[in-house]
This record gives C-alpha cells, sequence and structure tokens, in this order.
C-alpha cells in the first residue's frame, strides 16, 4: 500500500492519501482522544504522541502535530499507523456511530444561499487543503463558520475567512455583511 502525503497551508498538519475510500461522504472531526473512541483509524493516530487533531475526508486523512513535535519524526509512525488500519479490514468509523446531523429543512433563502455557495464553491476547493469549513449559522448580516482539519489554526484561515469567503457571500448574498469563526 502506498500511502501519498501533501502539504497543507497549515505548517501543523499534513494531509495523507491513502489511495482508499476514507469516508463515504461527509466528513469527520476530532479534537482528541476521548472524540475519536468511535473510529478505529482515529484511536490509532491519537496513540502517537504529539498527535492533536485528526480529520477525516472523502478520500484523505489530514493530521495535526503539537508545536513542539517534528514532521520528520512523526511521519513514519502515522503512515504506518494508517497503512495498519486499512490493512487491518477495520471501518474507519464504527457502524451507526456519529451518523451526520441531517439538515434543517426550515432554512430561510439567504442562509440555503449561503449554504449552496459554501458547498460548492467554497469546500472543495479547503478540501484540497486538507480541511473543510462547516456552516454553523447566520444572524443579523453575521455568517459564523467552523474551520476543521488542517483549516483550523493555520495561520492563513483568517485571510480566507475575510478575503476569500466573506467577499464572495458578500457579493452574492447582499445580506451578508461579515463572516466570522467559530472556535
Amino acid at each position: 500500500m502506498f500511502i501519498q502525503t501533501e502539504e497543507t497551508p497549515n505548517p501543523a498538519s499534513l494531509k495523507f492519501l491513502p489511495g482508499k475510500s476514507v469516508l463515504g461522504g461527509g466528513t469527520m472531526n476530532f479534537t482528541d482522544a476521548e472524540a475519536a473512541e468511535v473510529s478505529p483509524l482515529a484511536v490509532r493516530l491519537f496513540q502517537i504522541p504529539g498527535v492533536t487533531n485528526v480529520f477525516f475526508g472523502t478520500d484523505f486523512v489530514t493530521v495535526t502535530k503539537a508545536a513542539d513535535k517534528d514532521w520528520f519524526m512523526m511521519k513514519p509512525p502515522i503512515l504506518g499507523a494508517i497503512m495498519e488500519h486499512f490493512v487491518s479490514g477495520d471501518p474507519v468509523v464504527r457502524e451507526g456511530a456519529a451518523e451526520p446531523e441531517a439538515a434543517p429543512t426550515d432554512d430561510d433563502e439567504v442562509v440555503l444561499q449561503i449554504k449552496e455557495l459554501l458547498d460548492t464553491r467554497v469546500r472543495p476547493a479547503v478540501a484540497m487543503d486538507g480541511g473543510d469549513i462547516v456552516f454553523e449559522g447566520f444572524e443579523n448580516g453575521i455568517v459564523y463558520l467552523q474551520m476543521h482539519g488542517a483549516c483550523s489554526g493555520c495561520p492563513s484561515s483568517t485571510m480566507t475567512l475575510k478575503a476569500g469567503i466573506e467577499n464572495m457571500l458578500r457579493h452574492y448574498i447582499p445580506e451578508v455583511t461579515e463572516v466570522r469563526p467559530v472556535p
């Protein structure tokens, strides 16, 4: 099994591409070992000292390391854990655990437009960098977004939110006045 790695704009995160499906659809973000209990793969990764975040996309795994750790030392055990997982035949996520949340059906027209733009224009580009941006809410002209994977804690995330996403949303949806991150 050959696993490719790609750097991300966040120097603390690396994107691992196992050449196999990771999640059938959607994304999952694990911020600690306790949250990872639903995923045998995430549990394996959190056993490696210095792993601080694990993020799954459809065909990739993004791992974030502690600031005092070096990728030179961390990359081999991470590659080994991912390879061991896929060879074992264990599921990435246990069946029935953490089903994706159903989208609310009572969204107004503005919220539907925001979600559509995020899903078609923003999320695919952000996924290429090993992360995801999730809509959290819209209130008084302000769009609230949560960043996952390589996007969480990325030095360029504020620029992405303000110069990229905020400008695009304001251009297409006049009701949007600002975009703010949700921690």
